[in-house]
């Protein structure tokens, strides 16, 4: 056996170290953009393993946890192709109880991101296009640091169009770094260490250093110059949060919630019209010029049943032009309530001019206000599902309280899955199953 030792292959040897070694070492994942199944035994060898993983902690009878599977593999393999890739796993929850516990899932499904090891709770949509921009703006760098003209172009490519993008030239690397962090939901930033004139040019900025604005979805584009003092920055970066003229819609009001400027607010019959476009664009010259004020616009046609609200109805006197606090006031001025055809950009003017004056007229909203009708609508949806859960309960604990003779019987499962374990450790005594709360798609 000794001769045989002194007389082994160096190769040989060579493959049975790897071979060994490759028993010890961690658990080996797939990368394609496959989802990944975990247990117990591999989760935090994933966690370690990945920059960025996205987890999705489920449980089999779930049929919110059903739908949202198709979507996370739909996701995977785009999130996969990254240049700093994002992977995706699922956990049984319902099965890894203590894993559960530990990252506190309280529902099902939960998605968690994981970014160096630290989970943070994903609560974006969950639609697979949506999610997969979502999960790559939460997992990028608070400020991207672009090293030339062709990663500006890269960074603004995968940007895409649905939030602004605020991209500093010949700035201090520490500039953004606070803002960076405190905007990071809702802006892109990057900070640029070697440009040509080409970017000048491209961005239309004449020196530097320069913080230049840029709003895709809307093609608007501005430049602050200075002085580059955080609280200087900050109030540039909230006034481009919103595109100069912000259509008034859902998704918007919510947008609005966080601005704490008035809202000058023009209704038109039809945003579609060409009267309205021309008048887009007068109220776009005036926002440029007045960035105290967030310039809305919103069509009857569009979204009746809001403009209603500010005294605006079918066969009324359009466009109405107003100054809303967001709430339940707003402000017409004296004499300039309704714009007429000609010579509208010297009528906003005016009335711009008017309402600094003081020659206002206050009125209340005749139905209900910016943060009411935001409530309203939390609020009405979720008395329904309270209604809707309450009704299914009662029909359970109904049918499962009596058998066909009239006799007790045990309560039912959740969604009558056999094998059904209740989350906590202990079972013992336990019955029922899983009720944390609701996590829906």
């Amino acid at each position: 056996m000794a001769a045989l030792n002194r007389h082994a292959n160096p190769v040989l040897l060579l493959l049975l170290c790897s071979t060994l070694f490759s028993l010890v070492t961690p658990h080996e994942f797939r990368t394609d953009g496959t989802v990944i199944e975990l247990d117990e035994s591999s989760f935090d060898s994933a966690i370690a393993s990945f920059d960025r993983i996205l987890v999705d902690f489920y449980a089999p009878w779930c049929g919110h946890c059903k739908r949202l599977s198709p979507e996370l593999d739909s996701a995977a393999p785009v999130l996969a192709a990254l240049k700093e890739p994002v992977f995706i796993a699922k956990l049984n929850a319902d099965k890894y109880r203590k894993l559960a516990s530990k990252y506190e899932i309280d529902g099902f499904p939960t998605l968690k991101l994981f970014v160096h090891g630290v989970p943070e709770d994903y609560t974006g949509p969950r639609k697979a296009e949506l999610l997969t921009n979502h999960i790559r703006k939460l997992a990028s760098p608070n400020v991207s640091v672009l090293e030339s003209d062709a990663s500006v172009k890269d960074f603004v490519k995968g940007a895409g169009s649905d939030l602004p993008i605020f991209i500093g030239f010949g700035m201090e690397e520490n500039a953004l770094a606070t803002l960076g962090g405190q905007y990071k939901k809702k802006a892109w930033f990057g900070l640029v260490k070697d440009f040509s004139e080409e970017m000048m040019v491209l961005y239309d900025f004449n020196k530097f250093p320069a913080l230049v604005s840029l709003y895709p979805k809307y093609n608007e584009q501005s430049v602050f110059y200075g002085p580059f003092q955080e609280a200087f920055l900050e109030d540039f970066i909230k006034q481009n949060l919103l595109p100069l003229t912000v259509p008034i819609r859902y998704e918007t009001l919510k947008l609005l919630r966080d601005d704490k400027r008035k809202i000058v607010l023009v209704i038109v019959e039809d945003e579609t019209e060409d009267k309205s476009v021309n008048l887009l664009k007068i109220l776009r010259s005036a926002a440029t010029e007045n960035r105290d004020f967030v310039f809305g616009f919103i069509g009857l046609k569009q979204w009746g049943e809001f403009a209603e609200t500010f005294g605006a109805a079918k066969g009324s006197d359009l466009p109405k032009i107003l100054v809303w606090d967001g709430d339940e006031e707003y402000y017409v001025v004296e004499g300039l309530e309704h714009l007429q055809e000609e010579d509208q950009e010297s009528q906003v003017r005016r009335f711009l001019e008017g309402y600094r004056e003081g020659k206002t007229i206050k009125m209340m909203v005749k139905g209900p206000s910016f943060k009411s009708f935001m409530n309203s609508i939390m609020g009405v949806g979720l008395v329904l599902v309270i209604i809707v859960m309450v009704s299914v309960m009662v029909a359970i604990f109904y049918l499962a309280g009596e058998s066909g003779d009239g006799t007790p019987t045990r309560p039912a499962r959740p969604e009558n899955e056999p094998g059904y374990k209740p989350i906590s450790d202990s079972s013992e005594g336990a019955e029922e199953g899983y009720q944390g709360g609701n996590k829906e798609d």
